[in-house]
């Protein structure tokens, strides 16, 4: 019977992480698009959001700062997704929402190549 330990704690943060800023990324494509705003429930993916960012600052408990820094990351795309689906957008709003989606496209890419080395090892 294989080993069935839990996973190191820097696996589930990487994991964890990437699940985040992937469902943050989702947010703002969905803010800019009504079909896919259709394709799921709006109440389920802010729940998969808010259990995944309650996660995530959980596991970080211990490192303040960094718990920090991805607390109020999360708050800046979050609000600048619901700002955009209310309406209340302008040529700024459009490209900080360029900007924001880039850098989350950056860390997913990243934090995914460090997930696949950590698990390979």
């Amino acid at each position: 019977m294989p080993d069935e330990s839990p996973a190191p704690v820097h696996l589930e943060i990487t994991d964890t992480l990437v699940r985040l800023y992937v469902l943050l990324a989702q947010h703002l494509d969905r803010s800019q698009d009504e079909a896919l705003r259709q394709s799921v429930p709006e109440r389920e993916l802010q729940q998969h959001l808010v259990d995944t960012r309650d996660k995530v600052l959980q596991l970080l408990s211990r490192n303040r700062v960094v718990k920090e820094k991805v607390e109020l990351e999360y708050n800046r795309v979050h609000a600048l997704g619901t700002t955009w689906v209310e309406g209340r957008t302008d040529q700024t709003a459009k490209a900080t929402m360029e900007q924001e989606r880039e850098m989350l496209k950056t860390k997913i890419l990243a934090l995914s190549d460090l997930l696949a080395v950590f698990r390979a090892t």
